[in-house]
């Protein structure tokens, strides 16, 4: 199923990754993956063809499941005027929250007429036409999975990616709750017990001794995201790259200021100072602070923007893709 390395580069939504990211990880022996996150579906599809013109080899595209959570509209309005004067002090408002379904009927439709070699899903599991529909294009489907329950919701996939609570940015877990999640050693264990599905073990993993662990405990390949995001091919903003190295930031932890749902990043103000009073309201919150976090990256401050990392940060470097994919391969 793999290519030549058991190296997955994480589809990391927001900016990180790019087509050129993920064509250098493919044509490295690696599989790249984009990201279709809060893109429309015209541009998803642009990142597939420019990919394509970067490399023949196979690639992945991640979708997100539409939210499905029920939403307290007051929470999300107490949580917006909280951060008015935050916006005052950008030049910017808060923003205002949009439509829930990040375009995910058009983006399906739009790859199944035409589909990469992998398509992952996170927040949630699609439904079974969905993932047989794929299956019949050749394509190889992959479901993010945080828990054994949620592992055998996904039975029907290709193959599932687990991600644990080292893992960062967003949690991909089917819900948007507080439940303690497992970090990733203890449930690569607990599902490769009930399924001989092929997985793929993501969260915290920064060496090849650290994927050739999980190789040995039973995942078929790793992924990593954070590993990634100082590449030059990576998209992240300058911001972002810079903190991952920047000794004011010694730490991560799971937050929902920056978007209402569960995600690791690095601690700085904003997540300190607003992280008790951000609502479980997804993608909600993400529109309200939309505005704010894009402001502190045009004024380059790192304390005012969703920094993911996953708890590996500070074993990052600034190595191309290629170079890198290579290093994290065991010998």
């Amino acid at each position: 199923m793999w290519t030549d390395a058991p190296i997955v580069q994480a589809p990391m939504a927001g900016g990180p990754s790019t087509p050129e990211l993920a064509a250098a990880v493919s044509e490295a022996g690696g599989l790249g993956f984009l990201a279709a996150g809060y893109k429309t579906p015209e541009a998803m599809r642009a990142d597939i063809a420019a990919t394509r013109r970067l490399t023949s080899r196979p690639f992945g595209m991640n979708v997100f499941m539409p939210s499905l959570d029920e939403i307290d509209a007051a929470e999300v309005a107490t949580y917006r005027d909280r951060l008015a004067p935050e916006a005052e002090r950008l030049g910017v408002a808060p923003g205002t929250p949009g439509p829930r379904d990040d375009a995910y009927e058009a983006k399906i439709a739009d790859l199944l007429s035409d589909p990469p070699a992998f398509v992952s899903f996170t927040f949630g599991c699609p439904s079974s036409d969905v993932i047989q529909a794929f299956q019949a294009r050749g394509t190889v489907v992959i479901v993010t999975v945080t828990s054994v329950d949620e592992a055998r919701q996904a039975a029907s996939a290709d193959a599932l990616c687990l991600q644990g609570s080292e893992a960062g940015g967003h949690r991909g877990s089917f819900t948007n709750t507080a439940d303690e999640p497992l970090p990733l050693r203890v449930l690569l264990h607990s599902v490769r017990a009930m399924t001989s599905q092929p997985l793929i073990a993501a969260g915290g993993l920064a060496t090849s001794a650290d994927v050739g662990e999980v190789l040995g405990l039973g995942a078929a390949a790793a992924q990593l995201g954070t590993a990634f995001v100082r590449c030059p091919e990576s998209g992240a903003n300058a911001v972002h790259k810079a903190a991952l190295s920047d000794p004011r930031f010694t730490s991560t932890a799971l937050t929902r200021a920056f978007s209402g749902r569960l995600a690791r990043g690095l601690v700085n103000r904003f997540l300190t100072e607003h992280s008790p009073h951000a609502p479980a309201a997804y993608p909600d919150v993400h529109y309200v602070t939309s505005p704010l976090r894009k402001a502190s990256v045009a004024q380059g401050d790192p304390e005012g923007v969703n920094l993911w990392a996953g708890e590996s940060f500070h074993r990052t470097t600034e190595a191309p893709a290629a170079d890198l994919v290579r290093a994290l391969t065991p010998r």
